[in-house]
Order: C-alpha cells, then structure tokens, then sequence
C-alpha cells in the first residue's frame, strides 16, 4: 500500500463530511495553489520520461488525465508535477452551465468505483479559453473535450460544438468530442450515423479531433461509428466513457448502486478493454485509441497497450492510487503507438 493510499486518501474520504465532490473541490484547489518549488519536487518523483507519438502529437509519456477531472482549467500547472504525459480539461460546454442536482458524485470503495451525474458543470468555452490564453503552454500537450449544453436542442448540437470550437482550438493540442455522457438528456444519440458525420464535417480541422464513445454500444454500432470516424477525418478514438450498466458492483456497495448515471473504475476494466481491443481490430489499427476505464495498476494499463490503446487515461484510479499509479502505468511502454528517439 503507498503513501497515498494509506495515509492522504482517508483523509480526503473525509473532506466533506465523505461528500465526494467536496472532496473534488478541496483536491483542485490545493493542487491549483502549490508553489512552482513543490511541483518541480513532484516532478522529479513521479514523472516518466518515454516518448511516444499519436495522431501527430508528441507525448512525454503515454498516460494522461481523463476528462471530468479538471473541467475548467483550475489546476493545470499541476498535472505533469503528478506525472500525467497530457491533460484533457472538460467537458467544456458553448454555454455555462451549473450541471444536475446535488449530490452528484457518489463513491463505491468495496467496487474502487464511482458514478457522476454531474451533467457538464462548467463556466463554459469562452472562460475556459480566457484562462488558457492567461496560462500559457503547460508543458505537456493538452485535449480540450467538448460537450453539448443541456439547453441547446439536439438539432443544434453542431452549432453549438462548433462554437466552443472556435474559441478552444487554437489552445488545444487535440480535441476531444464527448458524445457519449450518459448524463445530458439525448446525447448519446449524437453517436448515431448521419450525428456524428455532421459534427465531424464542421470540426475535424488543423487539429486532431478524436471521438469519445460509450462502452454500452452493441459492436455493430460502434462499426458504423467507426466507419463514419475513418471517413471524415477523426483523427482516433477515446474508449471509453462511464457506462450505466452496474455490472461487477460490489456486495457492500449495493445500496450506492441504484444512483443514476455513469459507472467509472474497477468494474469498468475488462469492458474497456474489450471495446478498445474491437477498435483496433476493426479499424485496422488505422484509429489511434486512448484508453480509458478502469486503469487501477500498471497490469490494467499494459493490458490497454496489448489491445490496442495508443495511450491511456487515468480518473477513478488516480483517486483511488494517486500519482504512484501515473508512474507506475506510464513505465508500461505502448506497442502501437510510435517511440520517440531521445
């Protein structure tokens, strides 16, 4: 057991009278305060130094931070200090928006799980570019995943994509489309055929766009998705989102597992990799693919690389390992993505 688990973690399990999204709160903004001395320490001990290079980008290492965690930027400078090789901040929505009711965010120790039904809480496109231009590069190359607002209506959904676009783009080394939350009432429809070519035709530009998709769809849908992707220039593959089934829930945490929306961590795994072992196969390793679900040691994250995972991204097990599990997961060296010569 490390340092972290035994000793921080139960403490931030109690932040909040155990409220997991205080918990959040208290996390990032202690993170978005440490001084630049405490985070070059930070660096030194965790970060991983093996290149590899996907869709175009250059990593440091091939394990990132999944969207959710950091939605608005709040912390930035301190992700590569933890040892992450790339930051995905979002969802970010064209419209600001306070996300669904609280509680939100429920924690399933006995699972290592956890289920959000946060529904894209953030200050919007256009704050988030303010502090990404004020920011300035951090160091590591950073994803910008894009959402629906609740209030636009699904026939506008490409407009509304298009604008946060147009404000993020130029910060973004890659952008991340979510069409796959399980928590915005009729998103998930956007992965259908004729959605998502329309939104691919209006954003796939300068910069990579990849497509986040659900772990719940039949392989058939996921097929016509992926074909769409190929033909309309989406640079790869984020696999995968929560999902609602409740499969793999623990006996001790059956009574948390009635709570609506997406399912993340431990009982995610093998999901995960299945689906992301199908993109592979089915694109011909023409898609790069980021894997993400369920990564809880470094075994999770080399049996990503073995199915096909370019790179990997961690959320529910950072919080549950913390920054040991980044170092660990990014000594597991990628076999489809490309090493970079020192």
């Amino acid at each position: 057991m490390t340092l972290f688990e035994s000793a921080v973690r139960p403490v931030l399990f109690r932040v909040g009278g155990g409220d997991a999204e205080k918990a959040h709160e208290f996390t990032l903004n202690r993170l978005a305060k440490l001084p630049g001395p405490v985070r070059a320490a930070m660096k030194a001990r965790y970060a991983v130094d093996a290149p590899v290079e996907a869709f175009g980008v250059r990593f440091p290492n091939a394990v990132g931070l999944a969207a959710g965690m950091d939605k608005n930027g709040l912390a930035l400078p301190a992700w590569p200090a933890l040892g992450f090789g790339f930051v995905e901040v979002g969802t970010v929505t064209a419209h600001a928006q306070p996300g669904n009711d609280k509680p939100r965010l429920f924690r399933l120790r006995d699972s290592e799980a956890i289920i959000n039904r946060m529904g894209f809480n953030n200050a919007g496109a256009a704050a988030l570019a303010d502090r990404l231009e004020q920011l300035g590069p951090i160091g590591v190359p950073l994803g910008v995943s894009l959402g629906k607002s609740k209030v636009t209506p699904l026939e506008e959904a490409v407009d509304d994509y298009l604008t946060s676009h147009k404000l993020l783009h130029p910060y973004a080394d890659y952008i991340a489309v979510n069409v796959s939350s399980p928590n915005t009432p009729g998103l998930r429809t956007l992965q259908d055929k004729s959605a998502i070519a329309d939104l691919l035709t209006a954003l796939v530009g300068p910069k990579p766009v990849l497509v986040k998709i659900a772990p719940d769809l039949t392989e058939p849908a996921i097929a016509e998705l992926l074909e769409v992707c190929l033909s309309h220039g989406a640079a790869g593959v984020i696999a995968t989102n929560t999902t609602l089934s409740r499969d793999g829930i623990a006996e001790g945490d059956r009574s948390r597992a009635g709570e609506s929306g997406g399912l993340s961590g431990r009982p995610l795994t093998e999901k995960a990799r299945q689906v992301v072992h199908f993109v592979h196969t089915e694109t011909g390793g023409k898609l790069p693919i980021i894997g993400v679900g369920g990564i809880m040691g470094a075994d999770d994250a080399a049996r990503l690389f073995d199915a096909g995972a370019a790179l990997v991204q961690l959320y529910s097990g950072f919080i549950y390992r913390g920054p040991a599990l980044v170092r660990a997961a990014a000594s597991v060296r990628p076999v489809t993505s490309t090493a970079v010569a020192r």
